[in-house]
């Protein structure tokens, strides 16, 4: 497999970078901080993803550390593979909220489903603990970490047992395990006493649910509810009626000024009394003799009044006193005095005429205010009167109606809390009927499960033995299966010794010619006098093991032709000039697949070009 080119689209740093690799050895220079471990951290994102963690851990993970730094709703990428003469371009969305994965063949032209099988093929065999414990090699960590232990001692145990990885030794004892739990599950020991124990909860069952309280009354009670709910909307229904023709008699009432039939009777004694002060005032003010005797009265005290200066005028000469010989001042004060009298009666008679008439015209103002207000019509007449008392007496009988009506309302009112009560009390025992029914069901299916486990236990105290022996059967091959595997991977130190002896010399420059791995991955260098642990050489030729170690495991663990580029992310930094010259020559010699190196220093790329060795230089 062979990585062709890259195009991030937000991870950390990087926005819209393109990045082409060639065939061979791949150089990938960039000073310091340029975002070298990002783009290896992307390849391996597009190859097996990257997964947020939950809780505490997500705030370090993978996926927190290379969200884009500027432009955070795009989280994502492509990178394109040469596989198997096939060119494949893979598109993830790294996005928590829309996370997104397509693989695409375009030398086919058609999208791929990414199935576990598919991806086992295009990735070489390698899971993502593989890949990082193999090909990808990061800063300082050509060293593989417990994970990978696990991956070589089951790969080879597979590849011993059936000579293909189709076999997982661990998934054969986990489903024999599980086999064995579900026959443990299908046993019943003590069987014939839950039979016994059954039997008689059905019969207890049986006689509960016989007993009256569970009869079905459902259908009664809803017809009555029924019943009630009719008379009940019809109830409504009239006080609606009622309450709508209180409603407008209060209005014609309360456009009237009236309020109760008090209120109308006294309007209509007040009414009848002004009439009659009307009436009793018009014919005060109709009567003639007493204009004449007022104006006669007046008359006469201003003639006595004349005779006075008459009187004054002639002095003792007058007729009275000189043929009577009254006294002239005697007379003239009994003309005066008359005069007094007769004008005092002349105004008394004018004054009660005039007030007649004022007590008449306010009476008329009012009744006429009354008759326009009533009967439109201000004519103040006795057939008017007897209109208004008529119409004060539709008021009366109107207001009669209404607190008729009234009553009605609150009798209906009564009779309707009464039929809402027994609507709710219908309602209870419906209630009450369902949940006793429900509980029917419900002892009604419990009776049927414990008949169905009844059942079933007939054929289960039958089938105990013959479990019994499956068991038996299983875990002899549990032991079998699980004796013979520890003795294949006890010894798969073996396989990978014969791989990584063959790398070390070239990578040590025939310093060292043979090492032997334990079941841990512990390394010893064998020397002509004795195995040397690894922990006692230098740090570079321990990292030259460990790379050796690395590349043992990558041939062993990939399947097929077709083999992962190998990845170096800055992992020579403790090779001297001579140890790098070496390692970078038994590189291009033992490897012939795609290799990219991540360096933030230039003497990879001069080495390469002193020996002649050729590469492709990508700058970043």
């Amino acid at each position: 497999m062979k990585i062709l080119d890259i195009y991030i689209n937000g991870f950390g740093k990087f926005h819209g970078r393109n990045l082409t690799f060639g065939d061979g050895l791949n150089i990938v220079y960039g000073k310091n901080e340029a975002g070298k471990s990002t783009i290896h951290t992307f390849i391996r994102g597009m190859l097996f993803g990257i997964e947020r963690q939950r809780g505490r851990a997500s705030k370090n993970d993978l996926y927190t550390k290379y969200e884009p730094w500027e432009n955070s709703g795009t989280y994502e990428g492509q990178i394109r593979l040469e596989h198997k003469e096939h060119i494949y371009r893979i598109e993830r969305t790294f996005q928590k909220n829309k996370k997104e994965f397509k693989i695409v063949d375009e030398t086919a032209g058609r999208e791929i489903e990414p199935t576990k099988a598919f991806l086992d093929d295009l990735l070489c065999g390698l899971s993502e603990t593989a890949y990082i414990n193999t090909v990808s090699i990061g800063q300082l960590k050509s060293a593989t970490d417990e994970g990978m232990v696990s991956e070589l001692k089951n790969y080879i145990a597979n590849l011993n047992n059936t000579g293909n990885l189709a076999l997982n030794i661990t998934k054969a004892a986990a489903f024999l395990k599980s086999q064995r739990k579900e026959l443990e599950a299908q046993m019943v020991p003590e069987a014939a006493r839950t039979y016994t124990s059954l039997l008689s909860e059905i019969r207890n069952t049986e006689k509960e649910i016989s007993s009256p309280e569970y009869e079905n009354q459902i259908t009664e009670y809803q017809k009555l509810r029924t019943e009630v709910k009719t008379a009940l909307e019809k109830k409504q229904a009239e006080k609606e009626e009622l309450i709508k023709k209180v409603a407008r008699g209060r209005q014609v009432l309360s456009s009237n000024q009236f309020t109760d039939l008090d209120s109308i009777n006294d309007y209509s004694v007040k009414a009848q009394e002004n009439f009659d002060e009307y009436m009793e005032a018009k014919e005060a003010c109709s009567k003639k003799p007493r204009k004449v005797f007022s104006i006669l009265s007046l008359m006469v005290a201003t003639m006595l009044l004349c005779g006075v200066g008459v009187l004054y005028y002639l002095g003792e000469s007058n007729y009275f006193t000189a043929y009577y010989g009254l006294d002239l001042l005697l007379l003239m004060g009994v003309f005066v005095g008359a005069a007094i009298i007769f004008y005092l009666i002349g105004l008394l008679l004018f004054l009660k005429l005039k007030h007649s008439q004022k007590d008449m015209e306010m009476s008329a103002k009012i009744l006429q205010e009354i008759l326009s207000r009533h009967l439109g019509n201000t004519e103040i007449s006795t057939e008017a009167i007897r209109a208004f008392q008529a119409r004060m007496a539709e008021f009366s009988r109107l207001c009669s109606a209404v607190v008729k009506s009234e009553s009605a309302v609150t009798q209906k009112a009564a009779e309707i809390e009464e039929l809402q009560k027994k609507q709710e009390g219908f309602g209870e025992s419906i209630e009450k009927q369902q949940k006793s029914q429900w509980e029917l069901e419900k002892k009604l299916e419990h009776l049927s499960n414990c008949k169905t486990q009844a059942e079933g236990l007939k054929h289960i105290l039958g089938e105990n033995d013959r479990i019994r022996e499956e068991i038996s059967a299983i875990d002899l091959a549990l032991e079998t299966m699980t004796s013979l595997s520890s003795s294949i991977r006890d010894s798969f130190g073996l396989y990978l010794n014969r791989t990584a002896s063959d790398l070390i010399a070239g990578i040590t420059g025939g310093i060292y010619t043979s090492m032997s791995v334990d079941e841990n991955l512990n390394v010893f260098l064998n020397t002509k006098t004795k195995l040397v642990p690894l922990e006692q050489v230098s740090s570079g030729t321990m990292d030259q093991v460990y790379l050796a170690l690395r590349l043992a495991a990558a041939t062993l663990i990939q399947e097929g032709s077709e083999r992962m580029p190998l990845i170096f992310d800055d992992s020579f930094v403790l090779y001297d000039d001579d140890r790098l010259r070496t390692a970078l020559r038994w590189l291009v010699g033992t490897y012939s697949d795609q290799i990219i190196i991540f360096t933030c220093h230039q003497r990879e790329a001069q080495m390469l070009t002193a020996n002649l060795i050729p590469y492709h230089l990508v700058e970043i």
